[in-house]
Order: structure tokens, then sequence, then C-alpha cells
């Protein structure tokens, strides 16, 4: 069964994601290391995120046992898309607020720790992405979602190592703030198509899909 298939993919992610987030965490107190604090945090709010996904699917196999739930539980996986998405946004604002006050207070980075860890992190995600990975035809809002912030974390990592290289090579410390703000700004527009696509879902409208045929009966024609 399909969907069974990706509650363990998540259930597998939300773990991977866990183990690396503690791991960034309590090194970035030992090193005092901001950004793999900071990376750390981002992380788990992805733990957050998928692990909401992955509830969701636990949610979908229950209820789809239960002879007494009369509603659509394809809807959980929008729900939880929908909310991921949002989770998803704010992260967004988040690094792009952070980008902007590194910006005005540039702070001192023990270069080669961070990016060491930002590899780890991107190694973890890249991997994560693999195993998230689905074809169109089994997609939903809720492993797009988890999908969306494994992409969107490896995005940041991404670009901390892009922007901690360059700082340390070339000495051009700004890098890593532009980076950071490119990254948002994508993963805003992610977080903005998954928001409208699972909230139509969510409303019953159509998605854009299946625009087409939807829409008879609904035109009232004024003479």
């Amino acid at each position: 069964m399909e969907k069974h298939q990706h509650e363990k993919k998540t259930l597998m992610v939300v773990l991977l994601t866990a183990i690396t987030m503690l791991v960034e965490i309590v090194y970035g107190l030992k090193t005092n290391s901001m950004a793999l604090l900071a990376d750390g945090i981002h992380m788990g709010s992805h733990v957050l995120a998928i692990g909401l996904s992955w509830l969701a699917y636990v949610m979908v196999r229950k209820v789809s046992g239960n002879q007494n739930f009369s509603g659509n539980s394809d809807k959980i996986l929008s729900l939880s898309g929908y909310s991921s998405g949002l989770m998803l946004l704010i992260f967004a604002i988040v690094i792009l607020v952070e980008a902007v006050e590194r910006w005005f207070n540039p702070v001192e980075i023990v270069y080669r720790e961070a990016i060491i860890i930002a590899i780890i992190g991107l190694i973890v995600n890249v991997a994560s992405a693999f195993l998230l990975h689905h074809d169109h035809a089994h997609s939903d809002h809720n492993i797009r979602a988890a999908y969306l912030h494994v992409i969107a974390d490896a995005l940041t990592s991404l670009s901390a190592i892009l922007g901690l290289t360059a700082a340390m090579l070339w000495d051009i410390p700004f890098i890593d703030t532009v980076a950071a703000l490119i990254s948002s700004f994508v993963i805003i527009k992610w977080s903005i198509g998954l928001l409208k696509d699972s909230g139509k879902a969510l409303l019953d409208m159509p998605s854009d899909g299946h625009e087409h045929g939807h829409h008879h009966g609904h035109h009232h024609h004024h003479h």
C-alpha cells in the first residue's frame, strides 16, 4: 500500500533529522558557534513539521480503518500540508530576519566547524530528500510539505556552506547574508504555493490540473 510507504519514509526522515538536530545543538553549545545552534534550531522546526506529516499519515491509516469516521480522510493530508506550509513560511521569514540582522551586526564565525556541520546537515537533508522523493502520481500535500521542508533545509545548509567558504577564502562575509536572503525568498515562494494548493483542496476548490469540467453549473448568465 502506497500510503504506508509514505508513512514509513516520513518517520525515517523525522528520526534522521532529529538526530542531526541534537548533534548540531550539542556541538553548537560546545563550540559556542551561533551558526550551528541556529542550524540546529532550524532543523528542529523541520522535525516538528515533518513529524506532523508523519502523524497525518498515522491518522489517515487509523481513520480509514474506522467505520464511524464519515469525513474525507485525504483532507487530513491537505490540512497537515497546509499547517506545514505555514511553518515553512515562518521559517523563511525567520531566516530573512536573521540575515538582515547579520548584515548589520557581523559576527565572528568559527569557519571550519560551521562548514563541517553545514555539510553534515546538507548530506542528511539530501538523503532525506531521496527518501521522500515521490513520483507525481502518489503525491499529496502532506508528502510534498515534508519534502519541501527537507529541500528548504538543504537549501539553507547549502547557502551556509557557500557563504562560509567564500567568507573564509576571500574574506567576503556578506555572501552568507546574500545566500540566506535568496534561500528565504525561494522558500517563501514554495510555501505560498503549497498553502494555495492545500488551501484549495481544503475548500474543495478544483486544483489547477482539473480546472476544466468543474465549472459547469456555476455560470449564471444574467440577461
